[in-house]
């Protein structure tokens, strides 16, 4: 296993995983808020939601491959499947996707964990409820975002008179 490194400001294992994290997170700015792409991908329904969940769990196999504790793991999948339900409801979830970083809290995470050593606990006994979760988590986001998409099309077609 890697041995934590002194500061992560000079840990490569930590520099992609910032990097794509900002991107997805805290790459823009208006005002004094910031937001990433996650907020923008989950703008388009279904496609977005999938995608937006798909980076973060990418994310979380990268930081698992490079020495993530199962408890550090744990809170993360929480963190992402959070985001990817509460951002699966439209409008509701478009606010909480641009409040909610869950990506940047992983990093927050990941660095207190080779910083400062939290977080501790061995990963094996993890990965199968891990992939498995994330897996429910995924069927749901598809699933409650096709059918928000579908009542948002009825509700369409009824307001403007058009009978399917």
């Amino acid at each position: 296993m890697p041995q934590p490194p002194a500061s992560q400001n000079t840990d490569p294992r930590l520099k992609t995983v910032q990097r794509i994290s900002k991107l997805m997170d805290e790459q823009f700015a208006v005002g004094g808020f910031r937001f990433g792409l996650d907020p923008l991908l989950n703008l388009i329904p279904v496609v977005g939601d999938i995608s937006g969940y798909f980076i973060s769990i990418g994310l979380i196999i990268t930081m698992l491959q490079y020495g993530a504790s199962g408890k550090l793991v744990t809170k993360m999948i929480i963190n992402a499947s959070l985001d990817a339900l509460v951002g699966a409801i439209p409008v509701l979830g478009w606010f909480f996707d641009f409040a909610y970083k869950a990506n940047v809290k992983n990093v927050k995470l990941l660095t207190e964990h080779y910083t400062e050593g939290k977080h501790k606990g061995s990963a094996k006994s993890v990965i199968l409820p891990v992939l498995l979760i994330a897996g429910v988590v995924l069927v749901l986001v598809i699933f409650i975002s096709v059918k928000v998409l579908q009542w948002f099309i009825r509700w369409g077609d009824n307001a403007i008179g058009v009978k399917i």
